[in-house]
């Protein structure tokens, strides 16, 4: 497992740079196995040197580059692949681990295409807000696919909120309950983006 103070999202795309001995071993220990691990937001205390409290829903991470330095470090390309529930966690020595189980969504019941379609307008709607305030964001026109599980993991990872939030998104039981949450949360932060930019 490898801690961390953001979110990871299925089909989202996670670049690290591993620089801690025992994280240096983790990877080590997966480029001989199976090329994945577990990311999970550490909801308080510190990446660095444990004694942190870490969530019990995370995401798998799949290493698909990695590229050591010569003083140890490592420069990964990882991608998410599928969620999973911490059962238990285990001693950390030599490395954070866990026993954990998959999570997939059930199926969504229905069609979701009008409910995928008001987020991601949503989300449109506050890229291009945060453009406008000369925030950091990824392109308003940025492709979402047509699939709405992968659409509501796409939209959570390119939202503009919190590690909290991000974290009650990818905690959502189903992609119902998800495109609800996002349509709550992107609403709100659409009108704080637009109240901050009618105040100059």
């Amino acid at each position: 497992m490898f801690p961390l103070g953001m979110v990871l999202f299925p089909t989202m795309i996670l670049p690290l740079r591993v620089f801690e001995p025992r994280y240096q071993l983790l990877v080590r220990t997966c480029l001989d196995s199976d090329l994945e691990f577990g990311v999970c937001l550490i909801e308080r205390g510190s990446e660095v040197g444990g004694g942190d409290q870490r969530a019990s829903v995370g995401t798998v991470a799949q290493i698909i580059d990695a590229r050591q330095s010569d003083n140890g470090r490592w420069a990964l390309a990882t991608v998410g692949t599928r969620r999973i529930v911490v059962e238990q966690w285990l001693d950390d020595d030599p490395f954070p681990r866990a026993a954990v189980t998959d999570w997939r969504d059930p199926e969504p019941e229905g069609d979701l295409a009008p409910r995928r379609e008001r987020v991601v307008q949503l989300l449109r709607s506050g890229l291009v807000l945060q453009a406008e305030l000369n925030e950091p964001a990824p392109p308003a026109n940025i492709e979402i696919d047509a699939d709405a599980t992968i659409a509501s993991y796409q939209v959570s990872a390119l939202s503009p909120v919190g590690a909290f939030d991000r974290h009650r998104l990818l905690s959502a039981p189903s992609v119902e309950a998800r495109f609800d949450l996002l349509e709550a949360l992107l609403a709100e932060e659409v009108e704080v983006l637009r109240q901050r930019l009618s105040l100059g």
